[in-house]
């Protein structure tokens, strides 16, 4: 009898060690583990880049890590996915190196042969963008959509964004070289759109909306109406401490877009975030986001509404909640310090 049970132990044990070595996985976890060193035109990767479906639907992302872009991570700090339609596949997000853009692209030629329909950027920030330079020069240049502010980004509109642009370009050089060197570029939106668009590719519907300016001017949503599945861009962070230390972040449209997603009617069954993992649920996808945003902006009130000093509003909160979350000590001090100065400024309006 006791060896017929371990017998049937070893069974299930090797079973379900069978069942979590599948090539395409249907529920997160961890983006971290390493794999063999993989070529690529922008230099070697080292990073396991696991490819996620969606339950019944012809979805899949990947995730990236919950920290701030390094030589560890080799940049791969957001997330991106893609749809595979008859008439083609709608990538959204690129990733932040070409090197990353390009194990994207590789996923997603394991999948479908079929040509890129379109690249959707959420919003124009290196960690989302640097992979298009692989599409551009491996996909067949396939169409990128983003909001018209993201023009902006690259100095279509407003010139200083675009030096903000070159001077992120030069860190991201030397932060993580060789994924991003002297020959990476930032390639433009091809097409934009102002508020909300929709549009069919091979018999599936989608819908984009802004919701911006809140993380970023242009930050954009996309619904693939058909299978329920919402792709929010980095107005929904999970699992880490959002950012926020922009001048051109403004924090109450950001909760204004929130709610715009908790009243999406019919609600979205999956919700895969700019950063972190995926849910089935708006409301519980955008906790992390709403109340972090909600607890810096009452932290930061009373002392910007009376013009106190800043460092003693800090000092005098209680971070225990987020202190450690990641990218909390690499980004909260900077966010409280830019809600700081929104507040203030809404106290002259």
């Amino acid at each position: 009898m006791r060896l017929s049970h371990l017998f049937i132990f070893v069974l299930l044990l090797t079973v379900l060690a069978c069942s979590k070595s599948s090539e395409v996985e249907t529920s997160a976890s961890d983006a971290s583990a390493t794999i063999t060193v993989v070529a690529t035109p922008y230099g070697e990767s080292k990073l396991e880049m696991k490819l996620f479906k969606v339950k019944d639907a012809p979805i899949y992302y990947v995730l990236g890590f919950s920290g701030v872009p390094d030589t560890q991570n080799e940049g791969h700090t957001s997330n991106a996915g893609f749809v595979v339609t008859d008439a083609g596949v709608v990538v959204f997000d690129a990733l932040g190196t070409p090197a990353l853009g390009y194990r994207l692209l590789q996923r997603i030629r394991e999948v479908t042969e079929q040509s890129i329909e379109r690249v959707i950027i959420s919003h124009y920030h290196a960690d989302h963008i640097y992979g298009l330079q692989a599409f551009e020069e491996h996909a067949g240049n396939p169409p990128v959509w983003a909001q018209v502010l993201a023009l902006g980004y690259v100095g279509g509109s407003t010139a200083s964004q675009g030096e903000d642009a070159e001077r992120r370009l030069a860190q991201r050089r030397e932060a993580l070289f060789p994924w991003v060197d002297e020959n990476t570029r930032i390639i433009s939106p091809s097409n934009t759109f102002e508020d909300e668009m929709s549009f069919v590719v091979g018999g599936v519907s989608f819908m984009l909306k802004h919701l911006g300016p809140a993380h970023a001017p242009a930050d954009s949503i996309l619904l693939v109406k058909d299978y329920g599945v919402l792709f929010s861009g980095d107005v929904i962070y999970k699992g880490r401490v959002p950012f926020l230390d922009s001048p051109e972040t403004d924090t109450k449209r950001w909760l204004r877009g929130l709610e715009y997603l908790v009243e999406l009617d019919p609600p979205p069954n999956f919700v895969i975030p700019g950063h972190g993992e995926p849910s089935q649920s708006v409301e519980e996808a955008i906790t992390t986001t709403s109340d972090y945003i909600n607890y810096v902006r009452d932290a930061m009130s009373s002392a910007a509404e009376n013009f106190a000093p800043f460092e003693d509003a800090y000092n005098a909160t209680d971070w225990s909640a987020y202190k450690e979350m990641p990218a909390f000590e690499a980004s909260n001090r900077g966010n409280a310090y830019r809600i700081f100065l929104e507040l203030e400024a809404e106290s002259f309006e």
